[in-house]
């Protein structure tokens, strides 16, 4: 983070944190001393993923009126929007729904943003904007955006939703885009308890630990060394942080910008599955099936500008860190189901 003086921390509203990444936000700004305010519909998230007795209202970020009196009652003066739906084979199944909650639901809290007159947001968007770039390693920002899905689309239409806004208004933003978030709180406070997760991580932690049966790898037909997948592995507790640099760059006066939030490395498939086995000492129970609609080849971050803009220093920038913290935490949740 910069090393100018912090002007008057924001008041922050944020979107969906009660949620996996949302949550390990709320926490790091709550111990950096920030007045926090959580919307949560707890559709998919857990009011016991707050763990600073931060004010949570439940309900929607579509809901106008609420929003409205939330943002005048605390006197909210920066956003972050981490409330949406982000599983992509569900978008393809169910596109208005991805259109309404992504898309819909943030253009009725930007309508919002833009009433009172907030000049601080900061966006969860994706690598998924960029649809499938091929065997291009180290996506740089200004790289098409080609989305291949509902769930890309959705994100790049909040992206240029912001990006309008802030031609015409006070609003300074910064939207980062997520390559593939894994991992747990390093005191094991919080960390992905989604039953129904899609990410490979988490579902292969549920194997090693007994809770599924079965790793199901969808395809090793992609034009890649090993024909699985190739992704670019981010730990969640430096996400957060980023997103904590990127409120500090806003209340600093920084302006508009779009960051990849990567490490500018990339782990296919089998790569994560033998580093996982190598980690617990025994083979997973493990197929390998058909190539997954919505799934490309490979995608890969340029963490230049992000490290750049808000001299972003990731400290759990390795795979089997990563893949430690996330058995830890599968392990926690383990045992306290007895």
């Amino acid at each position: 983070m910069r090393n100018q003086k912090d002007k008057k921390k924001s008041r922050v509203l944020v979107t969906g944190g009660c949620g996996y990444i949302g949550s390990h936000v709320t926490a790091q700004l709550s111990e950096q001393g920030y007045t926090v305010v959580v919307l949560d519909n707890l559709s998919t998230g857990h009011k016991s993923a707050l763990l600073h007795d931060e004010t949570l209202i439940v309900g929607n970020c579509g809901d106008a009126s609420l929003l409205a009196e939330l943002i005048q009652e605390y006197k909210i003066d920066a956003v972050m929007h981490f409330a949406a739906s982000i599983v992509v084979p569900e978008s393809i199944e169910k596109p208005l729904e991805y259109y309404q909650n992504n898309a819909a639901n943030t253009l009725s809290l930007l309508h919002q943003v833009k009433k009172f007159s907030i000049e601080k947001f900061v966006m969860s968007s994706t690598a998924a904007v960029y649809g499938d770039a091929g065997k291009t390693s180290g996506l740089e920002e200004n790289s098409p955006t080609q989305p291949i899905h509902p769930y890309g689309r959705t994100k790049l239409i909040d992206e240029w939703m912001l990006e309008d806004l802030a031609k015409i208004s006070k609003l300074q933003y910064v939207a980062l885009r997520y390559f593939n978030v894994a991992g747990a709180d390093p005191q094991l406070r919080i960390g992905q308890s989604s039953p129904y997760s899609t990410h490979l991580i988490k579902i292969a932690c549920e194997v090693a630990t007994g809770h599924k049966e079965h790793l199901f790898i969808h395809g090793n037909q992609y034009d890649t060394p090993d024909g699985t997948c190739i992704r670019d592995y981010v730990h969640v507790y430096d996400l957060a942080a980023a997103h904590l640099a990127a409120l500090h760059f806003l209340e600093n006066g920084g302006q508009s910008t779009i960051l990849n939030c990567g490490y500018n490395r990339g782990y296919s498939i089998l790569e994560v599955v033998q580093t996982l086995e190598n980690v617990i000492g025994h083979p997973l129970q493990k197929s390998v099936g058909a190539n997954r609609p919505g799934d490309v080849g490979q995608l890969i971050a340029s963490a230049k500008k992000i490290q750049k803009v808000l001299d972003w220093k990731p400290i759990y920038n390795n795979l089997q860190t990563i893949v430690e913290s996330s058995l830890n935490w599968e392990q926690l949740l383990r045992e306290k189901k007895g």
